[in-house]
Parts: C-alpha cells; sequence; structure tokens
C-alpha cells in the first residue's frame, strides 16, 4: 500500500515496536480467501460429524473398520474446528494474536492431527489388506477391542512425538541466527530444522505412503482376479452383482491413495527441502501448501459419502430423521 509515494507498512500490532507487519493483500482478495477457507472448514467439521454421528447411531456400522474410519474422522473433526480457524486468520492476516503459548499448543495439535490423520489412513490400507487377502484370519484375529488398541497407540504416539518436538525446541537447533532475523511479535511459525524436516517427511509421508501405496496394489491386484473368477466361474445376477462391487471398492480404494497423495505430496516435500534450500519458499505458497494438505481431512468424508453405500444410507437416514422429522432409521438395513 502506498500514499503519495510512500509505502505504508500495516502492522499487526501498530503500537509495538517489535510487531510483525500484516500481509498486503486488497480487501476483495482477502475476502475471497477467508470464503473459500471457511467454505472448506464447515466441509470439514460437518462432513466428519456425519460420519461419527452415523457410526455411534447404526450398531450396524460399528465394525473394526468402521472404527478406524470413526477415529480418523474424530481427528480430522478436531483439525477443522481447533486447528483450521485459527490457521485462517493467520494465513490471510499474516499475524498471530493469541501469543506464543498458544502458538505452541496450535503448531503442537497442528501435527499431531495431521500425522494421526495419516497414521489412520494407514491403519485402514491394513485393515482392508486383511479383509480382502486373508478374510478367515481377519475374523478370528481382528476385533473391536484389538482395533481400539491399535487406535489408542496412535493417537498417544502422535500426540507425544509432536508436543515433544515443538515445546522442547528440538526442531529449531542450528536456526538461532534465522529465528533472530525474523522474530516478531504477532508471528507464529513453525520452524524445522534439516534433521527433523526429514525425520518429519519420512514419519509422515514416506512410511504411511508406502504402505499405503503397496497394500493397495496388491487389494487391487485380488480384487481384479476375484471378479475375474466370478464373472468366469459363475453366471447370473449375483455374480455380476459381486464382481461389481468389487471393482468398485477397488477403484474407491484407489481414489483415497490418490487424494491422500495429492494433497499430501506437495506440502511433504516443501517440508523436507525448505530447510535444504536455507528456506527459500515465500510464506503465501507455504501457507497454500498447508491448506491443500488440509483438504485431505475434508475430501476423507465425501469419498465415503459418495463411494461406500453404507454410509449414503446412513446419512440420508439421518438427514431424514432429524432434519426432515421423518423416522426411518430403525427399519434401516445394511448389505
Amino acid at each position: 500500500m502506498s500514499f503519495n509515494g510512500t509505502e505504508i507498512i500495516l502492522l499487526c500490532y501498530p503500537l509495538h515496536p517489535d510487531s510483525c507487519p500484516r500481509a498486503q493483500r486488497l480487501t476483495g482478495v482477502k475476502v475471497a480467501i477467508y470464503a473459500v477457507m471457511l467454505l472448506m472448514i464447515l466441509m470439514t467439521v460437518f462432513g466428519n460429524l456425519l460420519i461419527i454421528i452415523s457410526i455411534s447411531h447404526f450398531k450396524q456400522l460399528q465394525s473394526p473398520t468402521h472404527l478406524i474410519v470413526q477415529s480418523l474422522a474424530v481427528c480430522d473433526c478436531l483439525l477443522g474446528s481447533l486447528v483450521m480457524p485459527y490457521s485462517m486468520v493467520r494465513s490471510v492476516e499474516g499475524c498471530w494474536f493469541l501469543g506464543d503459548v498458544i502458538c505452541k499448543i496450535h503448531s503442537s495439535l497442528d501435527m499431531t492431527l495431521c500425522i494421526a490423520s495419516i497414521l489412520h489412513l494407514s491403519l485402514i490400507s491394513v485393515d482392508r489388506y486383511w479383509v480382502i487377502c486373508d478374510p478367515l484370519r481377519y475374523r478370528m484375529r481382528i476385533t473391536n477391542k484389538t482395533v481400539t488398541v491399535l487406535i489408542t497407540l496412535t493417537w498417544i504416539f502422535s500426540s507425544v512425538y509432536c508436543f515433544s518436538v515443538v515445546f522442547s525446541g528440538v526442531n529449531v537447533i542450528g536456526l538461532e541466527a534465522l529465528l533472530l532475523q525474523m522474530s516478531c511479535f504477532g508471528g507464529c511459525v513453525l520452524i524445522l530444522n534439516k534433521e527433523w524436516g526429514l525425520t518429519c517427511f519420512i514419519l509422515a509421508f514416506i512410511i504411511p505412503g508406502s504402505i499405503m501405496g503397496s497394500l493397495y496394489i496388491i487389494i487391487f491386484n485380488v480384487v481384479k482376479k476375484h471378479a475375474k473368477v466370478l464373472s468366469v466361474k459363475v453366471s447370473g445376477v449375483n455374480s455380476q452383482s459381486s464382481a461389481h462391487r468389487e471393482r468398485k471398492a477397488a477403484k474407491t480404494l484407489a481414489l483415497v491413495m490418490g487424494v491422500f497423495f495429492i494433497c499430501w505430496l506437495p506440502f511433504s516435500i516443501a517440508i523436507a527441502v525448505d530447510p535444504l534450500l536455507n528456506f527459500v519458499i515465500p510464506a503465501d505458497v507455504y501457507e497454500a501448501l498447508v491448506w491443500f494438505a488440509y483438504f485431505n481431512s475434508a475430501c476423507n468424508p465425501l469419498i465415503y459419502g459418495f463411494f461406500y453405500p453404507r454410509f449414503q444410507k446412513a446419512f440420508k437416514a439421518l438427514i431424514f430423521t432429524y432434519i426432515c422429522g421423518f423416522n426411518h432409521s430403525d427399519t434401516l438395513t445394511f448389505e
């Protein structure tokens, strides 16, 4: 912004001598960005709430697989309600108005819920592998109690790892000069040094992505073989519908994996590469990559809602019951 040829810099805290500068954006651009981010937040919160309520309400959906899906939805819902609104203000305004302690809590929660979400997606891929590739052992070994233990360990690991990294300060060792140079009042930036940037890249993307990718490739091949056998050996409507269901399940798994890679790959590469290049990625680009990764949490309920018939029935029943006032959920059947 300029006035009579002189550039005017807006500050986050105009009365503070060390205030960070506000992001210089046109009002129309700000409104547009706020609208897009707010829409994403609402999609994330209410879409995942619908999954949580569906699984809690219908006993037919309370299987080991759906318990993992429900925990994933809780994780994504918390991300949308506790993290994304504050990230929205920081991204648009370029300012943090809640102090250093809340900044650290926000950064820790952000890391915790993102890593927990990714690990839950890995758990779902392992669960699907067992269901499709070894169904007999799955029924004997995988119970609701077993899955609850795995989910609890996932939450504990994610929270302990992320909060300890942020509050111990190990992620900024060796970056003291850079922090001193960019330090200002009203900022909240999570910086990772080379070691921890690479660690997060491996832990939060490479390992889960490799697990998901390899297992889904195996699952996809097994499903193709099953569908081919069903179509060759047996004739009739039942065999065709079974083959169709298996193909659809394989396509849905591929969609889940594809959305995960599309949303998380750019941000994960940025985390690993930026410290090596002395932090050359512009702040706006980095924030855009963060929100692109957040978008995965908004996509998960859409995938389940549009591609899983059980969730479609549950969503319709809940909407008719609690919004339209027609109660037919008691007669709902899941096949």
